[in-house]
């Protein structure tokens, strides 16, 4: 679910902007996972701009504090949502935790990292949400040492049906800044890419596994 449509847009001209969103339908990229892809994201880069930056946390801090009030613990992912997860608890004066891909192999072995409790209610912040994989695994750690996870907030979703399926069946909710459909409306609007193109991105979307054969 988006979080607030008009903030969708202000954010996904921002991502384009600063080349945190690359849209190239007629050069695709490959991705990591081995599809092929007509966009690129890399939300790091908001780190580079406070104004950006800032005016993320704060839609964040906006939400939980109007959706979750009782929340008592910010949690992100790693690596890239851990900033997103500091600027929030540190707006919030909450504690802050992350979670590790999987356990360290020396030391105490954590894989949660911050102290978080026992039954204490966290927000997992993600700065994007693809298959939705690294997010259900965080969720799938923190529920197994009984911490209630109440939602997960993303800036930027391509909304994926199997993403949408996986939050269902761990009963999370998942909300996001701004996603797919939105950034590309933006796009067109902005003349990032052009009407001709809007085809060719449409059909990624649909059959991101096999496109574009």
């Amino acid at each position: 679910m988006i979080i607030d449509q008009q903030f969708a847009k202000e954010v996904a001209l921002d991502l384009l902007e600063i080349n945190a969103v690359i849209l190239r339908p007629d050069d695709p990229f490959t991705w990591s996972s081995g599809w092929n892809s007509p966009i690129y994201c890399d939300n790091r880069l908001t780190l580079r701009y406070p104004k950006i930056r800032k005016k993320i946390a704060q839609k964040f801090v906006e939400f939980i504090s109007d959706k979750f009030p009782d929340v008592e613990v910010i949690t992100g992912t790693a690596t890239a949502g851990i900033p997103h997860a500091a600027f929030v608890a540190e707006n919030m004066d909450l504690p802050m935790s992350y979670v590790r891909a999987k356990a360290k192999a020396y030391g105490l072995g954590n894989q949660i990292e911050g102290g978080i409790q026992k039954g204490e209610k966290t927000v997992v912040i993600e700065d994007l949400i693809s298959t939705g994989g690294s997010a259900i695994s965080v969720i799938e750690a923190l529920q197994f040492v009984d911490v209630p996870v109440q939602a997960v907030l993303s800036i930027f979703t391509y909304g994926f049906d199997k993403a949408v399926n996986r939050f269902e069946e761990v009963g999370v909710p998942m909300h996001t800044l701004t996603n797919y459909a939105t950034l590309i409306d933006v796009a067109i609007e902005h003349g990032y890419v052009d009407e001709n193109q809007l085809e060719t991105l449409s059909e990624w979307r649909q059959t991101p596994e096999t496109w574009p054969n």
